[in-house]
């Protein structure tokens, strides 16, 4: 019998079958890298303050550091998705780590707050690159058991995005604020080097016609068609996130325009950017886009919304919000490996109808809230919701790889991500027109309404779910 070589013995570690400890620090490795976006966008929240200090500007101009944040990350997940296809996974992850750390070095030093969001950028660029990348390998290896692995790492993406401005509330404290970009350096040069000797080579996750010139690459890239996407994208985010505010009408007609010629660029492109045929013909991997993007709609109204509600209606402080938001941040870190075996054996659709169940019920539960509501029922109501979050990011992940072709996952997940930051921004809007100058009691009954009726979509479209997906 013939000795199997390096990449073949990486590929045989990554199935549950032999070598499960090869497979945990498989799986730890991604998660490294993966842990990265969600740490980063929500870690910064802590510090707005003191960036309006050191860099002497007002709160609306800071908080373009999360806008932006998301902004890029909305558009880079697709494009970095599809060069992981086309270049290879595992030099796309390590290219990912490297820009991240990039970054993180020389954001402490920005002398100004310019610099300080092209860093940003720059960080949101990277982490891009490494999610899609990371999911497109974790899809090709993990052959076996693969919605468990699916829920090792939503315990790592939901867990630093939940904790994230509790760790930065510890760091702020002992460090300043370059402390925020500092804590990532433990986790990328630890990914680095696992990706290194861990992750399989790219000439096992790429078919030998993607050997290809930079000149090629281009050309199947569809630069045009990315130009188009990309100030449709940033037209229509800006259109939406000025609803807040002073509305900015001239980006309205711009996204419209862009959109129209992207279209209109896609279905005559030789190699587009998106094949619009996927879509029509995959209609499960639409659904499941369009389900991710509700879900976050209301996951997110409730991370931002609910933490403004305690302090400024109920006059909770900081601290005690914060105790309280972990309601969530626990209840979404134990479910998520309880779905990765519901999974398993049931499929995704059962998971995801009683996720939309739990965020229904506990939208709805909102317009019991009043101004004397006790601690105890405010935990019920979090926790009923936190519970959701779990079944929601494992089962709709692993509907996605099953829905997905798999030469194209990457550009997938990216389009997954992008969804999950579109949920975002749509949920900054409503938290915006609906909270106004002023937060009552009144509003949050009106946003669990609003709530309520979405997680009824979300049931809805989660029984489209295919049965065994």
């Amino acid at each position: 019998m013939r000795q199997m070589n390096r990449n073949e013995a990486l590929a045989t570690a990554a199935t549950p079958t032999t070598h499960a400890k090869s497979r945990n620090l498989f799986l730890i490795t991604i998660a490294l890298g993966v842990l990265l976006n969600p740490l980063n966008s929500s870690m910064i929240s802590v510090a707005m303050a003191r960036f309006q200090g050191v860099f002497h500007t007002n709160f609306d101009t800071v908080s373009w550091l999360i806008s932006s944040y998301y902004l890029a990350s909305a558009i880079a997940q697709p494009i970095m998705g599809k060069l992981a296809d086309m270049l290879g996974r595992k030099r796309l992850f390590l290219v990912g780590l490297a820009l991240v750390a990039g970054s993180c070095a020389l954001a402490p030093f920005s002398p100004s707050f310019t610099w300080l969001i092209v860093f940003r950028l720059i960080q949101s660029l990277g982490s891009g690159a490494v999610y899609p990348a990371g999911m497109g390998i974790v899809r090709n290896f993990i052959t076996e058991r693969q919605s468990q692995s699916l829920a090792f790492l939503a315990v790592f993406s939901s867990g630093a995005a939940a904790f994230g401005p509790s760790i930065g509330g510890v760091i702020m404290q002992y460090t300043d604020w370059p402390g925020i970009f500092w804590i990532n350096f433990p986790f990328i040069i630890a990914g680095f080097l696992l990706a290194i000797f861990i992750l399989p080579s790219d000439q096992v996750t790429k078919s030998s016609n993607q050997h290809t010139s930079l000149r090629h690459v281009v050309k199947q890239m569809d630069v045009p068609g990315i130009v188009l996407f990309t100030v449709g994208i940033v037209m229509a985010l800006l259109f939406l996130l000025s609803l807040t505010g002073h509305v900015l009408w001239w980006p309205s007609p711009i996204a419209v325009v862009a959109f129209g010629l992207f279209v209109w660029r896609e279905r005559r492109a030789q190699t587009p950017f998106l094949s619009f045929s996927l879509f029509r013909t995959n209609r499960a991997l639409t659904w499941v886009l369009i389900q991710f993007t509700v879900v976050n709609v209301v996951f997110y109204s409730v991370f931002f919304g609910m933490p403004t509600y305690l302090q400024e209606a109920r006059h909770f402080d900081t601290q005690q919000a914060g105790l309280l938001m972990l309601c969530i941040a626990g209840f979404s870190v134990i479910t998520s490996p309880i779905t990765g075996r519901w999974v398993a054996s049931r499929g995704s659709r059962p998971p995801l109808i009683l996720a939309g169940v739990f965020m229904t019920v506990g939208s709805a539960l909102y317009v019991s809230l009043h101004g004397h509501s006790p601690v105890w029922w405010l935990v019920i109501v979090l926790s009923v919701l936190g519970l959701s979050n779990g079944f929601n990011n494992v089962g709709l992940q692993t509907a996605l790889f099953q829905v997905s072709p798999k030469e194209v996952i990457s550009m997938a997940s990216g389009l997954f991500q992008m969804a999950r930051y579109m949920g975002t921004i749509v949920s900054t809007v409503l938290l915006g027109l609906l909270f106004g100058q002023h937060l009552s009691t009144e509003q949050i009954h009106i946003l669990g309404v609003i709530l309520a009726v979405l997680g009824l979509c979300v049931i809805i479209m989660s029984a489209r779910i295919p049965k065994h997906a």
